[in-house]
């Protein structure tokens, strides 16, 4: 059986794909290597189901335990919030989440905003730029970073290491951008015990050491997954929203027109071209009836927001960017107790990017053809490895 989601057309372009799958079973049963298989979910309705049902899994650490897998991620990255069940998960993600509220987000955005602006004055107009290198990846990161208190000299080194963490097919770059990332922000957390600052590193790290309420492990784990979770999608958010806007003219002349529609044109642009092609690993605790399809348990399960929202069951004419459209409840963030901690920064970051570039290059266009764009190579992410365009 041949897998569908390592073939090279699937990163270039996964909706065929997701469009044939889903017409056949909107649960599919795909190869994922070892001799072993897991159940891809396409379609929507069965998507959100399996978001939140409590017999999927999140705890890694329980489902390879005993397994020979012959990797060697670190436990920062390979035990992470992300991949725990309450009461654990909960525990974690209460102390992070006030960072992440709309009022909190709503005192960045000034923040936010002056990055965006600096980044884009150096875009000369009429010369050639690649928007995810000068925007799309330093926008998030620096926020990010400004968050944690990672210093401007680091930050470099971080985006290669959040780079080499989703190189699909390739574990022990994975394996050794694992153990870089965590083995920084174990030196990082050290230096601010030395001198605090106000940073939400610093909010951990007195969890940690005043209440106890956090591991030295679950401490350095919080903070590989806030610097890398922090970013990355936000990325694939401004670089595939920014490439549909551009490849759909209507809709780039309306968001000019009409700036105050940016807020809305985010979800749709969230749901026509998702951040997060596939979620994190699942597995049934189990059996589970899904979609009219038996999972049995201890099977893994992958949930694909990307082929979600395109479900025509949910969203008419779905490869049709709207930006009238309703996208109430698309599944961009996921869905649940694991949905996106950060969506509210990541929407915010995406808003202000949109109106800004719109207002300040109102003739942006493209500076290749749209047929010799090359997307990164990795199953979790849909994002562009550069997008040049001509201000």
């Amino acid at each position: 059986m041949n897998n569908p989601l390592q073939d090279p057309a699937f990163f270039q372009n996964p909706y065929p794909t997701f469009a044939a799958l889903r017409s056949a079973s909107p649960i599919k049963q795909v190869p994922s290597g070892g001799g072993r298989s897991s159940y891809l979910v396409t379609g929507y309705a069965e998507a959100r189901e399996a978001f939140t049902d409590p017999r999927l899994s999140k705890d890694t650490a329980a489902f390879f335990a005993g397994k020979d897998t012959g990797r060697n991620l670190h436990p920062a990255a390979s035990r992470s919030m992300l991949a725990t069940d309450p009461p654990q998960h909960t525990r974690l993600r209460s102390l992070v989440t006030k960072a992440f509220t709309p009022g909190a987000v709503a005192r960045l955005r000034p923040y936010i905003a002056s990055v965006t602006d600096e980044l884009l004055a150096a875009w000369v107009p009429g010369e050639r730029t690649d928007a995810i290198e000068s925007l799309a990846v330093p926008l998030p990161v620096t926020v990010i970073c400004e968050l944690l208190g990672v210093p401007d000299s680091d930050r470099a080194a971080v985006r290669t290491w959040s780079n080499e963490l989703f190189a699909a097919g390739q574990p022990e770059r994975i394996d050794s951008a694992s153990h870089a990332v965590a083995d920084y922000m174990a030196d990082l957390i050290t230096a601010k015990r030395r001198t605090p600052d106000d940073s939400l590193l610093n909010d951990l790290i007195r969890a940690r050491d005043g209440e106890d309420q956090l591991s030295e492990d679950e401490l350095v784990s919080l903070a590989v997954l806030l610097l890398v979770a922090g970013h990355e999608t936000t990325t694939n958010l401004i670089g595939n929203g920014l490439l549909a806007l551009l490849q759909t003219p209507a809709a780039w002349h309306r968001l000019r027109d009409e700036p105050d529609l940016a807020d809305a044109a985010v979800d749709e642009l969230l749901r026509f071209d998702s951040p997060v092609s596939l979620a994190t690993f699942r597995f049934t605790t189990e059996a589970v009836s899904l979609g009219g399809t038996e999972i049995p348990a201890g099977s893994p399960v992958l949930i694909a927001p990307g082929a979600a929202n395109r479900d025509p069951a949910r969203f008419a004419d779905p490869d049709r960017l709207d930006l009238d459209r309703d996208t109430k409840g698309h599944l961009a963030f996921g869905h649940g107790i694991h949905r996106c901690l950060g969506a509210p920064l990541a929407r915010a970051e995406g808003e202000i990017a949109f109106r800004r570039v719109v207002a300040r290059f109102p003739q942006l266009r493209l500076a290749a053809p749209s047929a010799e764009l090359q997307w990164r190579h990795t199953r979790l992410m849909r994002g562009l490895e550069a997008l040049p365009v001509l201000p």
